[in-house]
């Protein structure tokens, strides 16, 4: 029987045209020697806490800007910007995620050519931010102990873009019965170059940790 239609792979074309854009980001941003940092998570993992305690051991040592990506509201645009560094609330409508294009126009609007490090908190979500790039030097995915510790089966392309992972809330471990070792285990399955981490932002445990890490990354990068 003849064909009578065609076939247009959507997602294919739109990722496509995501990955184009996120290279544009990544070219601007090395002019200007800009770092860009991807947070994402789910809600209520700690991405603004941790955020938090990142900005205020850093702020002395290079200029910062944030992008609060949310589908509504403003209260952690509110907080971050009370810690004096630039701070754009960005709404994406309902959408779950930020794509290169939304990003491009919010680094647009924030203003990244004084900015020695930027960061996107992005929206909370473990599934859509995993498969839109967003022009970003560093991935980094946080998980909250509560969530447990076979995320990585159940969301594994998160885990296999990110750079990093960092496993927050441990000092809810014993509640939780929450095993770091198979986390990273399962996680180390599908990405063998992830870098884990292990700390509460809430108690400020091993922070220093992550730290050091941010800070080398950026002076390396930024050379």
């Amino acid at each position: 029987m003849e064909k009578r239609y065609d076939i247009v792979e959507i997602k294919e074309n739109v990722l496509a045209d995501n990955d184009r854009v996120a290279g544009k980001i990544r070219e601007e941003l090395r002019r200007s020697n800009t770092c860009f940092i991807n947070l994402m998570a789910s809600p209520g993992a700690g991405k603004t806490s941790l955020l938090i305690k990142t900005i205020e051991a850093l702020k002395d040592k290079y200029s910062i800007g944030v992008m609060e990506a949310d589908a509504d509201g403003d209260v952690d645009a509110k907080t971050i910007s009370a810690l004096g560094v630039r701070t754009l609330q960005i709404h994406t409508g309902g959408l779950c995620h930020m794509d290169a294009d939304m990003t491009f126009r919010g680094l647009k609007e924030l203003g990244f050519e004084d900015l020695d490090l930027i960061f996107l908190e992005n929206v909370g979500n473990l599934v859509c931010p995993a498969e839109f790039d967003v022009g970003a030097a560093l991935q980094v995915m946080i998980l909250s102990v509560p969530e447990g510790d076979d995320k990585p089966l159940k969301y594994p392309l998160m885990f296999k873009v990110s750079d990093c992972m960092i496993v927050n809330k441990i000092d809810a471990e014993a509640v939780f019965d929450f095993d770091y070792e198979a986390c990273v285990e399962r996680a180390r399955a599908l990405n063998p170059e992830i870098r884990p981490f292990r700390l509460s932002a809430l108690k400020g445990e091993n922070v220093d940790e992550w730290i050091r890490y941010l800070d080398g990354f950026i002076r390396e990068w930024r050379k």
